[in-house]
């Protein structure tokens, strides 16, 4: 199955760059393209791509207010896309608000091109990109920054079971599924299966807001996760 992608950046160097680093994989092709989150919507809408990779900081209308748009749409529109933002700074408010409305992750401009490609497949599988940890630490910046009230998360938690609740702490952690299967000693199906049943229970989109749902809840805190 091909992934297909549009590349919203102000900057057609990285446009034209990101454009040739994944048209050249066999599962990946490059459908369109937009210098502004406006017009980054407009093709998206038009041509239905999986991902949207998304800048964080343009003129016209910013990465994040784009972002909302195509995760939020108004009535009548269907498609939703996997949007996947870039950043060139290492600490973005604008990032941790667009996991808060439901992108699936982030990824800094000057990562190698191979974690580019990895990431764009990782968020088309429907999974967060959670996997570098740098992620996790920005997340746990940004909640310690700028922490938003917990009473309603808390009161959440007790829709889980004690399984449950032991599978969210270890993904906001940062462990892999493989990684939770070894620790609660489970086979990585069940652990998929725990996964899908805590983000229904809370009614949470993927990975990356399940990861903030923890801090929020007070599960886990800043410096909780595991360093590199």
């Amino acid at each position: 199955m091909t992934i297909r992608v549009i590349i919203v950046d102000d900057q057609a160097m990285v446009r034209a760059g990101f454009a040739a680093l994944l048209s050249a994989q066999a599962d990946i092709d490059v459908v369109g393209e937009a210098p502004d989150g406006r017009q980054g919507i407009q093709v998206s809408r038009t041509v239905h791509p999986d991902v949207v990779l998304m800048d964080v900081r343009m003129p016209e209308m910013d990465g994040l207010s784009a972002a909302r748009e195509l995760l939020d749409p108004p009535p009548g529109v269907v498609h939703r896309p996997k949007v996947l933002m870039l950043t060139t700074f290492d600490i973005d408010d604008y990032v941790y608000e667009a996991l808060r409305a439901g992108a699936s992750g982030f990824l800094l401009k000057d990562a190698p091109p191979a974690d580019l490609i990895a990431a764009v497949r990782v968020v088309a599988s429907g999974e967060a990109l959670l996997a570098p940890s740098v992620t996790r630490r920005l997340i746990a910046d940004f909640v310690e920054r700028r922490p938003a009230p917990r009473k309603d998360p808390a009161l959440r938690l007790n829709g889980l079971t004690p399984r449950e609740t032991e599978v969210l702490e270890l993904i906001a952690r940062g462990l892999s599924n493989q990684e939770i299967a070894g620790h609660l000693v489970l086979a990585e199906q069940t652990v998929k299966t725990h996964i899908g049943r805590v983000l229904g229970k809370l009614d949470l989109r993927d990975r990356a807001q399940a990861v903030i749902f923890a801090y929020e809840a007070g599960l886990v805190r800043p410096g909780d996760a595991r360093s590199a």
